[in-house]
């Protein structure tokens, strides 16, 4: 079964190096960082869509997708619009695109950017119309009423991009997550450790030269610790549950703050054949979009119920799926959405689906490392993983199966399904 009447291809595109938070990027913002991309990728060929994405907000533009590819000096005749779901913007823009092929749309470049070193300062909506009814009726008294703003008047991102409903972070939501499924700090911080090795034997190995283009101030992933080590990790104090005694995230198997843009194709086959001969791609079978209640069931929980779904759908257990490029916020968010997985009986009362899955292949997972090493732009990561999966699918054999899982915040998650051809 496949979800469309006619093939859909995801094919291999390119991105920035992803660089540290405050680090060489920071002086660029979402658009900026986009614009490399996009030009690099239009060299290899011209689309006939555009759909792009960035999460943290810009009162500066409000569609990216149009604004990065006007920046970028391209063909002002090709339509782009944006999207936005959490971490999983990219991917999300995948799937908008995939649905909209044919008709004369056979290419589509999607991606996403984001510069988390510069996020925007806003004003509170009170302290907004105040001002903006001040400047109507009086200027001069509204740029005075300007020099007067209190702290309070501002929306800073003093937690770093909270949930708006509870008022916490990701890593705030996460700890507790790590605590109902026993996730301990040792299997974090090996996981982590994993994802640091892999990461940087990709780049040793000339994994991802021909995925990332290098910009004048940086030329390779700048997170990736080479020198990193159990012990190194082992000793890093909690960044979330400070005081409890029991808090086990850390800076070291969690996702850095993080800087870069990505970008992957989607095509039919008429779009396909325009892309150069030797672009690594595969076949999007389906995909799942997901969402819990994460009041109950925990803020980045959603690939739990969207992987079994997609499996399901297919008649697939774990063993038939050859790769699995899981994102990781954290670490202890895929040791999570793993272990609940594994239990059929958890499974069945979350989703009715009434199957064994078998046991999980663990070294099927990030074979390139994860977000955990490579950092995580929040709308860029999706076209990382896919791009990445594409290209590591391109090494195995025909009929060869991947699962491509992106967790969200708001207690949303997309999965695609991917099979080499």
């Amino acid at each position: 079964m496949h979800r469309f009447p006619h093939p859909v291809f995801v094919a291999a595109g390119l991105r920035t190096p992803f660089g540290r938070g405050g680090g060489a990027l920071a002086d660029y913002d979402a658009i900026g960082l986009s614009v490399p991309v996009a030009q690099a990728m239009a060299v290899r060929a011209e689309p006939d869509l555009v759909v792009w994405g960035s999460v943290i907000p810009n009162i500066g533009w409000s569609n990216i997708a149009r604004e990065m590819w006007l920046d970028a000096k391209l063909n002002p005749n090709v339509p782009a619009f944006s999207v936005v779901l959490a971490c999983s913007t990219s991917m999300t823009a995948a799937f908008a695109a995939a649905g909209m092929l044919g008709g004369g749309t056979d290419l589509a470049m999607v991606g996403g950017a984001e510069v988390m070193s510069r996020p925007p300062i806003a004003l509170t909506a009170d302290a907004s119309k105040r001002l903006t009814d001040l400047f109507g009726r009086n200027p001069a008294a509204a740029l005075a009423a300007l020099q007067s703003l209190q702290p309070q008047d501002y929306l800073l991102p003093v937690k770093g991009w909270s949930n708006r409903i509870t008022g916490r972070t990701m890593g705030d939501h996460m700890e507790e997550t790590a605590k109902a499924w026993h996730i301990g700090r040792e299997a974090q911080d090996d996981w982590a450790l994993k994802s640091h090795q892999r990461a940087v034997a990709g780049w040793n190995n000339g994994f991802f030269d021909d995925l990332v283009i290098k910009l004048p101030e940086l030329g390779r992933d700048a997170n990736p610790r080479a020198d990193t080590s159990a012990e190194k990790l082992s000793a890093l104090k909690p960044a979330f549950d400070r005081t409890s005694g029991m808090g086990t995230i850390t800076a070291g198997n969690a996702s850095p703050i993080t800087d870069g843009a990505a970008g992957c194709w989607i095509a039919n086959e008429a779009g396909l054949a325009r892309l150069p001969e030797n672009t690594p791609y595969a076949r999007l079978i389906d995909y799942e979009i997901a969402a819990v209640d994460h009041h109950v069931e925990g803020l980045l929980m959603a690939p739990s119920y969207a992987i079994p779904r997609l499996l399901a759908r297919h008649g697939l257990r774990f063993e038939d799926i050859g790769l699995w490029e899981l994102h990781e916020a954290f670490a202890a968010q895929v040791l999570a959405n793993v272990a609940a997985i594994e239990r059929p009986d958890w499974i069945h009362s979350k989703t009715g689906i009434a199957t064994d899955f078998g046991p999980f292949p663990w070294d099927r997972v990030n074979p390139n490392g994860g977000s955990v090493a490579i950092g995580h732009p929040f709308g860029a990561t999706g076209a990382r993983d896919l791009s990445q999966a594409v290209k590591e699918l391109w090494t195995r054999p025909a009929g060869t199966r991947a699962i491509i899982s992106v967790c969200a915040d708001g207690g949303q998650g997309t999965v695609a399904l991917l099979e080499r051809v």
